[in-house]
């Protein structure tokens, strides 16, 4: 990967909104065996807008939680490191990811709605394998189309060249390299360094389309690959390079799945998507 000065400016990151110093230091409790959910909730009980975000994710439909909770530290309880990583990322992230990305041809909100939607078909993706895996993999499933916020606003006339090399049998990321000197999933990986984020988010970021080129195979990053392919083809965020993406054979190889295992997961997922979507769409 190119170092990020070269490819992501100080003009692209402010763009995206900073880390809240609340939001920064939840996430290192996460990342803490040691943190309890009393230490946790007092970090964010000091930031409203990250407490409203915690109650209202905890009362979603999505969780299946019966009985309303207007407790914030029962609300860390119900959603658990793995939801809670989602809902804080979301807090800083979600803005940014509900504009229009005019390089890609996607509207308002529907960038947000495809990084939910993958976040939900990989907890479909973990059921069904019934494997253990890092809660960090919710929050590369959010955010691993964020580099197109950066390059959405870069494309400009260069469209025209990236698609007339995508309709000669070029995948869409390699023509991005070939005309833009980069793709997408390189400046989101500079992106997540730029915030500091941990290693693993980075590389599922940077190969979510290629987990063959990654110098370390993974199950997150074989998870999220899939994921983000089934919501594609459900054209959930399908975009200009939406119908230019298909399933790794490899990945299916690793994860022992059936083309039938992703119709499943399909099928649950619009479903999922709404009931998350309500639950972090917090006022």
């Amino acid at each position: 990967m190119k170092p990020i000065e070269k490819v992501v400016t100080a003009a692209d990151l402010q763009m995206l909104p900073p880390i809240s110093p609340a939001a920064s230091k939840v996430l290192k409790l996460l990342d803490d065996p040691k943190a309890d959910a009393v230490a946790i909730q007092r970090v964010i009980q000091y930031d409203p807008g990250l407490t409203a975000n915690v109650l209202k994710a905890a009362n979603s439909p999505y969780f299946g939680f019966r009985q309303e909770t207007l407790s914030l530290r029962s609300a860390v309880v119900r959603l658990g490191s793995r939801w809670l990583h989602q809902v804080v990322v979301a807090s800083f992230a979600k803005a940014a990811m509900e504009q229009d990305v005019p390089g890609y041809d996607l509207p308002a909100g529907e960038l947000w709605r495809h990084a939910v939607g993958v976040s939900v078909a990989s907890d479909r993706l973990v059921a069904l394998l019934g494997v253990s895996v890092a809660d960090e993999i919710f929050t590369a499933a959010l955010l691993h189309d964020i580099g197109k916020i950066v390059l959405g606003q870069k494309v400009g006339s260069d469209v025209q060249r990236i698609e007339a090399a995508t309709a000669a049998g070029v995948s869409f990321e390699a023509a991005e390299r070939a005309v833009l000197g980069l793709d997408h999933a390189a400046a989101g990986a500079c992106l997540l360094e730029a915030w500091a984020l941990p290693q693993q988010l980075v590389d599922v970021v940077r190969w979510h389309h290629q987990p063959e080129d990654a110098e370390r195979q993974s199950l997150v990053l074989d998870i999220v690959h899939l994921a983000d392919v089934v919501c594609l083809m459900l054209g959930i965020g399908t975009g200009r390079d939406g119908l230019c993406y298909r399933p790794s054979t490899g990945a299916m190889k690793r994860l022992q799945l059936k083309v039938s295992d992703l119709e499943a997961v399909a099928a649950e997922t619009p479903l999922g998507l709404e009931e998350l979507l309500a639950g972090l769409n917090a006022a």
